[in-house]
């Protein structure tokens, strides 16, 4: 089982050129932005069709 990224952790990475995430665990990911902003996806499904829950921080 993968353990998601601690607070020190998310905290130190930094914006680049372009957006990346970092893996989290199941479904979890973090995506960092060229701005600076976070945003934490949940990929999930539902009724069988997939979905993205976002959340800025």
């Amino acid at each position: 089982m993968r353990v998601p990224p601690r607070d020190a952790k998310v905290r130190a990475l930094k914006p680049e050129e372009k957006p990346y995430k970092q893996a989290g665990f199941d479904g979890l990911s973090l995506l960092v932005n060229p701005g600076g902003s976070k945003l934490w996806r949940f990929k999930y499904r539902w009724m069988g069709k997939g979905a993205v829950a976002q959340i800025v921080v």
